[in-house]
């Protein structure tokens, strides 16, 4: 699926100015969400930063799909469900490396969604 198919400009800056809720399931399938507020949108796909992120990258390790929730104080809001990758090392590595607001963080990888499904909240 194509985020530019999917969503407006609009969208996506609400995606790259605002936290975002990421959940993930361990392996007893017991969710766990979390708020994530460094992401970019780069060739149609979603860019999260693993700054301290423990039990995440764990659950990712047993299931890749994620769902993810933003609104802002529109009260507008998009729901994402897609697969997760994780990359310690390679160009989107180097892109979260790059981020101005990564600049002190650990940048300990960077986690990779693609789309599956998006949604209006309203």
């Amino acid at each position: 699926m194509m985020i530019k198919d999917k969503l407006e400009k609009e969208d996506i800056l609400m995606i790259e100015e605002n936290p975002l809720f990421l959940a993930t399931v361990n392996k007893r399938k017991n969710p766990h969400s979390i708020i994530v507020a460094y992401v970019k949108v780069a060739e149609n796909k979603l860019v999260i930063t693993d700054n301290y992120m423990v039990k995440t990258i764990e659950n990712l390790k047993n299931n890749k799909n994620v769902s993810l929730s933003i609104y802002n104080k529109k009260w507008t809001g998009l729901f994402i469900d897609g697969v997760a990758r994780y990359y310690k090392n390679g160009k989107y590595y180097r892109l979260i490396r790059s981020l101005k607001e990564n600049k002190k963080e650990p940048c300990k990888g960077a986690i990779v969604v693609t789309i599956r499904s998006i949604k209006k909240m309203f």
